[in-house]
C-alpha cells in the first residue's frame, strides 16, 4: 500500500500497490502491520457499508464524541463519491480546515480519517457504495454533526446535493466551543 499524508496531519490517502499481470491485478487493501508502521490506528472492530441509490446523495458530516471517537478507513467499492473530512482537533494547526478526495471503484483509493475529524460524502454516480472500517463500536447518543453547507467551513462540493436526510440537514452551525 502507498501512504500519502494530506495537508491535514494524520489523514492519509492510501492507494493499492497493484501487482498486475494478464489476469488483472492482486493487491493488499488492509494490513495491520503497515498501518501501525505508519503510526496509524489499526484496531478495526467493525466494518460498515453505505449504499446510495441516487447521484447527489449527501451523507454527513458526522463525528463521534469522546470517549467514542472513531478512526475510519473509507473506500468506494461501487460508483464514485467525493469524500470530505474536517479537522476538529482544537490543538491542531489545521483546525477547521477540510479536504475533499474523489474515491471511485476504479481508482481504488482509500481515505484514512483520524478520530476527531468530521466526515461526510456526496455520491457522484447512481448506485454508489462505500465501505468503512472503524476502530470503535458505534455508540448511539455519542454522535455529532456538522451541516454540509455550514459557512464556518465553506466546503466546495463538486455537485449540489439532491438527497440529504432531515437529520443531516438540521445540524446547527458549528460552534468552536463544541466538545468532541
Amino acid at each position: 500500500m502507498k501512504f500519502t499524508e494530506t495537508k491535514l496531519k494524520g489523514a492519509f490517502i492510501i492507494e493499492l500497490d497493484q501487482l498486475k499481470d494478464e489476469r488483472g491485478f492482486f493487491a493488499r487493501s488492509w494490513c495491520k502491520k503497515e498501518m501501525e508502521d505508519h503510526g496509524l490506528n489499526a484496531n478495526v472492530v467493525q466494518s460498515n457499508v453505505s449504499y446510495n441509490i441516487e447521484k447527489g446523495t449527501l451523507r454527513g458530516l458526522h463525528y463521534q464524541k469522546d470517549p467514542y471517537q472513531e478512526t475510519k478507513l473509507v473506500r468506494c467499492t461501487r460508483g464514485a463519491l467525493y469524500d470530505v473530512i474536517i479537522d476538529l482537533r482544537k490543538d491542531s494547526p489545521t483546525y477547521m480546515e477540510w479536504i475533499g478526495v474523489e474515491l471511485t471503484a476504479e481508482n481504488y483509493k482509500m481515505l484514512y480519517v483520524p478520530q476527531d475529524f468530521g466526515h461526510g460524502f456526496i455520491t457522484l454516480e447512481d448506485q454508489t457504495e462505500a465501505t468503512y472500517q472503524v476502530t470503535q463500536f458505534y455508540t448511539p447518543g455519542a454522535e455529532g454533526g456538522i451541516r454540509w453547507d455550514d459557512p464556518a467551513f465553506n466546503i466546495e462540493w463538486p455537485i449540489s446535493p439532491k438527497v440529504v436526510s432531515d437529520k443531516d440537514q438540521s445540524h446547527p452551525d458549528y460552534q468552536e466551543n463544541v466538545t468532541i
